[in-house]
């Protein structure tokens, strides 16, 4: 309050000086000076911006919670935590971006940084309380730590045989085997040495075996089994440890979410067979996710396939090129495209239907613009192995073109690979014989190979799907706590798209809202949800009880005061409204009064 009285009486005394040593005059000149005064006096407080103490109590505690699914897990004290939270201040949860309620540890992540940035801009001591195994605490800013003090509540290690990795194929041929890798983790001193492991499909056991877990406290197995009993459609397999006897249940089952095709979502069909058949049928089940079938004509007649070499019936094949996704068609064997429902078709002509290959060493180069041209960036295409010849073709209006060529080099570059849009189906034309060699080679060509041929089977696929319909889910299977995030495969920009879910007999009508990224979030509760959009496409999708939070793991977070003191209880002078009205009021004041004394 010193200050304040200082800056009163300095205020006071110059505007009394202006007046009565720059302006004497009117006995009435008092008036005016002391609307000076007061005015100079709000003035300078407002500009030093003085404090005094508070009459009011000290700010109550922001207390964040650890919402996670780790303070909940066997071992959890989550009870405890939420007890103590509430007795120390305002409750408010962390655990992702939607952490939702404080009653329940819901949250399969543990990030602390986005809810403590936006406590910090609050002037609230921050308590924050969890178990201590905070996924980003790496990362937190050391100026927000000096002002948060943290309560751990730490869970004990709980021995526990959990499934911590399971990998499959998302979708196989009726009639195929199904492999599944699986990874079985001893946790905090299991003493286990095996673990029996089933797949289930419904009330069907589909396959069993048992694990050894070896020095490193983790085993793996594959079990694999015949797709024959499943029937086409969407299959949700659950892999489950027998008898495991822990105290951590959620971390026995693991789910996997397949689908039956009745054709296979690849299919490769070449007449006759030759080294660019065989080294694209191999390039392509290294890179795509999808089911392929190759089905190459060795004799005049007669087909087989391109696996283990079965002889098949022409009505085989043709049955598998008009039911599959993409079709890539190889020399004469363009009549397997008419009729197909394949959303993209993949051609490969030499000289079928056209002028007659020209032979020599073609040189190719790529476009980076096109949307092949991501497989060659930064390499030096125009020194890789030349291809062999060149079917002659001129691209339409609207057509790219991803490679051209130049016979040793030299002359106009002939377009080698085009591809274009009709309708719902998308096109690309290979015109060259002998990208093999590129595979053949090794080295850079052969990586460049397996990127263009990834990169157009690709752009091949993401064609409009009627199944797809206008979204489709990134993950058909997440963990407890995770969204399940669709992401928009329409044209044009992303719009809402309503919903429906089913979830035994119970239907719940929803919206998917999509962000600048084309991306829309859903949190459901453990289970498997079959959805059907308002366009008439669906799918299935699950949600396991498994998390990778109920794992134990090491605690980043330690306990400590918060470094930086708690609000002194003051009150500083621009916190004041009416300060700044008797400012305005007392120059409006001076004004009138030196008006009404004839002053300037």
């Amino acid at each position: 309050m010193i200050e304040a009285a200082l800056v009163v009486l300095l205020a006071a005394a110059l505007a009394a000086l202006t007046y009565l040593r720059l302006e004497p005059g009117s006995p009435r000149i008092w008036i005016p000076a002391a609307c000076r005064g007061v005015a100079w006096s709000a003035l300078g407080l407002l500009l030093l911006n003085v404090s005094c103490p508070s009459a009011g109590t000290p700010k109550r505690p922001l207390v964040l919670l650890d919402g996670s699914l780790s303070m909940g897990a066997a071992g959890g004290r989550w009870r405890d935590a939420l007890d103590s939270a509430r007795k120390w201040g305002d409750v408010r949860t962390f655990g992702d971006q939607d952490s939702g309620a404080d009653t329940v540890p819901v949250s399969g992540r543990s990030l602390l940084g986005p809810t403590l940035a936006a406590a910090a801009a609050s002037d609230r001591p921050i308590i924050v309380v969890s178990d201590g195994e905070i996924e980003d605490a790496g990362d937190l800013p050391p100026e927000l730590l000096a002002r948060t003090a943290v309560r751990l509540f730490p869970r004990p290690a709980v021995p526990d045989l959990a499934i911590t990795s399971l990998e499959g194929p998302a979708r196989v041929t009726a009639g195929d085997s199904i492999a599944l890798d699986v990874v079985v983790e001893r946790e905090a001193g299991a003493t286990a040495d095996t673990a029996a492991i089933v797949v289930e499909a419904g009330s069907s056991t589909l396959a069993r075996r048992r694990v050894r877990l070896g020095e490193g406290s983790s085993g793996r197995a594959r079990l694999a089994f015949s797709s024959a009993g499943l029937g086409a459609g969407d299959h949700v397999l659950r892999v489950r440890l027998v008898d495991a006897g822990d105290r951590e249940p959620r971390t026995d089952t693991r789910l996997h979410l397949i689908t039956v095709a009745p054709s296979p979502g690849v299919v490769l069909v070449a007449a006759p067979g030759d080294w660019d058949s065989r080294f694209l049928y191999h390039t392509l089940r290294d890179v795509a996710q999808l089911p392929v079938r190759g089905y190459v004509r060795l004799d005049a007649d007669r087909w087989r396939t391109m696996g283990d070499l079965r002889q098949v019936g022409g009505a085989e094949v043709a049955r598998a090129a008009r039911g599959a996704d993409l079709l890539i068609v190889k020399g004469a064997t363009a009549p397997f495209a008419e009729g197909t429902t394949a959303r993209g078709i993949w051609q490969w002509p030499s000289g079928e239907g056209g002028g007659p290959p020209i032979p020599g060493d073609w040189y190719l180069t790529a476009d980076e613009s096109s949307p092949t041209g991501g497989a060659f960036l930064g390499q030096p295409v125009d020194s890789f192995p030349p291809v062999l010849q060149l079917s002659p073709a001129q691209p339409g209006a609207g057509d790219w073109v991803g490679l051209s060529a130049q016979l040793g080099r030299r002359g106009a570059p002939r377009p080698a690979m085009v591809g274009r849009v009709e309708g719902r189906v998308r096109r690309v034309t290979t015109l060259v014989d002998g990208l093999w060699r590129w595979g053949f080679r090794g080295g850079s060509s052969e990586e460049s190979y397996r990127a263009l041929v990834a990169a157009t089977a690709s752009w091949l696929l993401t064609g409009a799907d009627t199944v797809a319909g206008a979204a489709r889910p990134v993950r058909r299977v997440v963990q407890q706590g995770r969204p399940v995030v669709f992401e928009w495969t329409g044209s044009g920009a992303p719009t809402a798209v309503p919903l429906t879910w089913t979830a035994g007999d119970q239907p719940r009508v929803d919206t998917l809202r999509f962000d600048g990224a084309g991306r829309a979030e859903v949190r459901l509760a453990p289970g498997t949800y079959k959805y059907r959009l308002s366009g008439g496409a669906g799918g299935t999708v699950a949600v396991e009880e498994y998390s990778d939070e109920l794992l134990p793991r090491r605690v980043t977070l330690r306990t400590r005061n918060a470094l930086a003191g708690e609000s002194s209880g003051r009150t500083v002078a621009r916190d004041w409204l009416w300060l700044f009205g008797l400012c305005v009021l007392g120059f409006a004041a001076e004004w009138f009064a030196r008006r009404r004394l004839g002053l300037r």
